[in-house]
Order: structure tokens, then sequence, then C-alpha cells
């Protein structure tokens, strides 16, 4: 009877991602912005960036997303290699609800570090990953780096700390993006040192509430415990891919919230 019940929730949920994950998702939601790119830099620090933004109403994360690219002269990798104090003036007045041009600025700074002296984005991440036993420990790393330049210590607050207990939706969020090998053409799969396998589902209040609809999540803090048992339920679905699903608990809990 269970294996019946696995089998139905996955042909539902199947229908939900061929639903959602498609090209008509894109236009709405904050992976528009590193999807106006096409070499692998651009994308990573414009998908980064845009995914840093994303709470609050979808509209605004990618208008706001948009203007950064804009006041990035559209070439976000060469802008960050480049950065310096002289460019600091183009982004006053630049918020995004509690995410201003303080944060921005240091997030710029820190971006060029990681690029100069780690590798880029995915280096980072693949060698937090290597010391730990996957991607949490690749966040965690992240993190560590991120902030080793002095910092204002109001933008801590911005780069999310499982270790901490958050649920670091937008982080997995922006891994997915980077992660996925997809053929809806909605996530771009560019970084080739992680497996699918390897990301957790992005967690925030739409897909954790169908979640728990579904009996996928039992747990009632959006936490990272609840990211963990989360995504060891889609594993069963799906082990080797299992945060596609995030398309349909996502699509359901924004789109048709009455429909579960």
């Amino acid at each position: 009877m269970q294996m019946m019940m696995q089998q139905k929730l996955r042909l539902f949920l199947e229908e939900k991602v061929s639903q959602y994950n498609r090209p008509g998702f894109i236009q709405d939601d904050p992976i528009f912005v590193p999807h106006r790119f096409a070499e692998k830099a651009d994308r990573e620090i414009a998908g980064f960036l845009s995914a840093t933004l994303a709470w609050g109403r979808r509209k605004s994360i990618v208008n706001n997303g948009m203007r950064l690219m804009r006041l990035m002269d559209n070439s976000p990798s060469d802008f960050v290699r480049r950065f310096s104090e002289k460019d600091l003036q183009r982004f006053n007045g630049f918020v995004h609800r509690t995410f201003c041009a303080t944060d921005l600025s240091f997030f710029l700074y820190s971006l060029k570090n990681i690029y100069q002296n780690y590798g880029g984005l995915e280096a980072v991440f693949h060698e937090g990953a290597s010391r730990g036993s996957g991607l949490k420990d690749g966040i965690c790393y992240f993190r560590e780096v991120f902030f080793c330049l002095p910092h204002p210590a109001r933008t801590l607050k911005h780069v999310s700390n499982p270790a901490a207990g958050s649920a670091a939706k937008r982080l997995n969020m922006f891994l997915r993006w980077m992660i996925r090998k997809d053929e809806g053409g909605v996530d771009f799969g560019i970084w080739d040192a992680f497996e699918p396998r390897d990301l957790y589902c992005p967690l925030d209040v739409h897909s954790g509430r169908v979640a728990r609809r579904l009996g996928l999540l039992c747990r009632k803090q959006n936490d990272w415990k609840a990211v963990e048992e989360l995504t060891a339920s889609l594993k069963q679905l799906d082990a080797d891919d299992p945060v596609r699903y995030d398309f349909a608990l996502f699509g359901m809990g924004v789109f048709d919230p009455l429909g579960v």
C-alpha cells in the first residue's frame, strides 16, 4: 500500500514538474536575470546576486536584479573583476528590502576576491564540500570565504548559515540553478564538480506548506533539519535528481495554493 501511495505521489508531482519546469516559468522568476547571459561567470555572478535578492514580491526581485545588472554595465563578470572604490558611487541609493548599497558594495569586493584568489564560486563550494561531507559543508565554507575580508556586521545576515540552523533557501536555489542538468530549459547545469543528487531542496513558506500537505515533510519549522528531511523524502521519489520536484512544490504553493 505504501509503495502504491508513493507511486501515485510521484506521478502527481511529475505532472506538476512538467507544468512548471519550462521556459515560460522563467520570465517572472529570479532566474530570469542570469538567463540574460551566455558566459559561465556572468551567469554565476548574476545568479548569485539575483538569488541574494530573492525574497519579497517576485516582480520586485526581477526588476531590482535587472537594475543591478544595468549598474554593472550588463557585464557582471568583467565588472566584478575590475571593481574598485571609484565604482561605489553608482550604487548609492540601491536597495531591495533590507539589502542596501552598503551590503552590495561588500558583496562586490568579496566576489572580486573569490574570483581573483579562490578560482571562482564553483571552486569555493567544491572545496568546502570536499573538505566535509557534502553541499552543506560547501555552503558553510563558502560563507567563511565570503566574509574573510573586513565586512559590515549588518551584511552577515544576507548570506545564510546552515550550521546555525538556517534553511539557506536562496543559496540552495542558486546551487540548483548552477548544478541541475535541466531538459526543461530552466536550470543551467554549468557546474560539473557536482551532481544533481548532491543538492538540497530550497525550502520556503510556499514549498514547505505544500510538502507538509503531501506528507513529504513533518517538521514544523522551516530550518535546515526540515531541508534535510524534505530532501530525503524527495530522494525516495528520484534519487538522482530529487530537487527537480522543487518546481512542483514551489509552483503549487505560489500559483495553485488552493489545489493542495
